[in-house]
């Protein structure tokens, strides 16, 4: 298993932690990486492109001039394609450029992208992103502590300094764990990530991790009912309440009418 140091914020060695082979060691996959590039850029597209059509153009729909006789072209409507101001042919629509791409080759990507890094030696990994202050000055000189201008930061829960001192940073961009993109780690010269964003990356991303089984519960017992007694208690209870009930229906209960004459 590759062994890495982990830094402080000030740049110095606190320690060191071991990564998962099959994460950060796996082997380097270009045309994953090619594909799930042109996926996500895919998807950032807004497709709000639109131009007019000939029936969507300013003007009037007569015909311009008689059909023979005047010696020029034949025309039938100054909002043709063939005209000025006219309207265009096959000319782009909104549309939607996003699609799927299987979960199997995002992740596969994912961990090309981050053993790439690893190889490179562009991984950096901090004990924890303990910002005093959310100015973005700080966290440009711990930046510059680290060595690095363009970077990816991975940090795991929520950290309302970095946040807001990283926003406003050119080249440099906050993720969490779970939204890690292989463009974003390809875009960026440098990886940054904190010790609970190595390990939540390495449980995930395990393509060995074997899924939790619920238990196998071969009968279930039926709930229990009231016993015999409460249940003669409760006929004898509701007897004379039905009788009344009929008792009262009878009593309101209007003669038939008689057929015959009067």
């Amino acid at each position: 298993m590759p062994v890495v140091d982990v830094v402080n914020l000030d740049g110095k060695k606190v320690g060191q932690v071991e990564l998962a082979d099959a994460v950060f060691a796996a082997k380097v996959n270009p045309h994953l990486l090619h594909e799930a590039a042109r996926w996500y850029r895919a998807g950032l597209r807004a497709g709000t492109h639109k131009t007019k059509e000939k029936s969507e153009v300013s003007g009037a729909g007569r015909k311009l001039w008689r059909q023979k006789g005047t010696g020029r072209a034949r025309v039938g409507s100054i909002r043709s394609p063939l005209w000025r101001h006219g309207g265009t042919v096959h000319g782009p629509r909104p549309r939607d450029y996003s699609y799927a791409l299987p979960k199997k080759m995002v992740l596969g990507a994912l961990r090309s992208a981050l053993s790439a890094k690893l190889a490179e030696e562009k991984l950096t990994v901090v004990d924890a992103w303990q910002l005093e202050t959310h100015k973005t000055k700080a966290l440009r000189e711990t930046l510059d502590k680290l060595k690095t201008n363009s970077a990816l930061l991975v940090s795991l829960g929520e950290n309302r300094n970095l946040e807001l001192a990283s926003r406003n940073l050119e080249g440099v961009k906050l993720v969490a764990p779970n939204a890690l993109q292989p463009y974003d780690l390809l875009k960026h010269e440098r990886l940054i990530l904190s010790k609970d964003a190595v390990a939540r990356i390495s449980r995930s991303l395990d393509p060995e991790k074997t899924a939790v089984e619920a238990p196998h519960v071969e009968t279930i017992a039926p709930a229990a009912g009231p016993s015999e007694a409460a249940q003669e208690k409760g006929a004898k209870a509701a007897a004379p309440k039905a009788s009344a009930k009929k008792a009262a229906a009878k009593k309101t209960a209007k003669p038939a009418a008689r057929k015959g004459k009067k």
